[in-house]
């Protein structure tokens, strides 16, 4: 465990006053937010990684439509 001292605005002390457990929800909203952040930034990286071999995808695409419909046509 590590504990810390932090400074809120007033407005979110207010909020957090209504709040049994301070520490627990914290954690659960800084997990929540650090596991969003971290989806997106693997979203991100994907969305980049499928634009980067987009070209290359579509030529191999284009080359197993030839070799797979050579027969039936």
């Amino acid at each position: 465990m590590v504990r810390l001292n932090i400074t809120l605005p007033d407005d979110l002390g207010k909020e957090l006053k209504k709040v049994s457990n301070k520490s627990r929800f914290i954690s659960q909203v800084l997990r929540e937010k650090l596991e969003r952040e971290k989806r997106q930034r693997l979203d991100k990286l994907l969305i980049e990684g499928y634009q980067d071999i987009r070209e290359e995808d579509k030529a191999l695409n284009k080359e197993w439509e030839r070799t797979t419909l050579k027969d039936w046509r």
